[in-house]
């Protein structure tokens, strides 16, 4: 079993954090923190084998935060999780030793397969003396598993997808379908797709019980 520690200032994000790491067969949340001294505090005494660490919180910086950690000698895995797309930043994590950085908003499947590459990265080099073949086997562990590309898209019902997303200040995929004819899985690989491409943007709508519903619109 992984020991999770999760760390956001947002509460309800956080919540969803830690849902998503329960949801995951083989890990378990011990503590959760808001910022970074509590995280720092809660590290120390949970030891925990892996943390979900957001970049901006209120007090310290998450890449103080990992730094503060190694610092202390607190091993564990690190797997960046922040709307922070700086590339100083990812380059700073990288260097203070995180093992992955996930973009907010992401999908629980996103989340569950960085949680395994980081446990099976982990795994392999437990022990005493390693061979080259198993620190191979540890840094493409350490990878997330890529996800395959798209079929291809078609010109005209993008256009119609781009259409939906100017009418509208934001929509889900399933509204998005439903205004322009096409099944709420088509409309979500449309949308996704203009988010890859810079073209749409997305975000996380927390309502009550239940995942989040990712909420698309035209890129600023």
């Amino acid at each position: 079993m992984m020991d999770v520690l999760v760390v956001d200032d947002d509460f309800m994000v956080a919540r969803v954090h830690a849902m998503f790491v329960e949801r995951t067969e083989g890990f378990r949340v011990v503590g959760v923190a808001r910022t970074g001294e509590e995280a720092l505090r809660l590290a120390g005494e949970h030891h925990p084998d892996l943390v979900l660490l957001d970049v901006h919180l209120p007090d310290l910086s998450g890449v103080e935060v990992l730094r503060r950690l190694r610092a202390e000698g607190i091993g564990a895995g690190v797997v960046m999780v922040t709307a922070e797309r700086d590339a100083e930043v990812v380059r700073e994590a990288l260097q203070g030793g995180a093992m992955q950085y996930l973009v907010k908003p992401f999908e629980y499947e996103d989340l569950a397969r960085r949680l395994v590459s980081v446990r099976d990265a982990i795994a392999a080099l437990r022990g005493g003396p390693v061979d080259q073949r198993t620190i191979d086997r540890a840094f493409v562990a350490s990878a997330p598993t890529p996800v395959q590309p798209s079929r291809r898209l078609s010109p005209e019902t993008t256009e119609l997808v781009l259409g939906a997303l100017a009418r509208h200040e934001d929509v889900s995929a399933s509204e998005c379908g439903e205004e322009i004819g096409i099944s709420r899985v088509s409309a979500r690989r449309y949308l996704e797709q203009l988010v890859a491409e810079g073209r749409a943007a997305v975000r996380l709508a927390y309502g009550g019980a239940g995942r989040p519903e990712r909420r698309y619109s035209r890129a600023r």
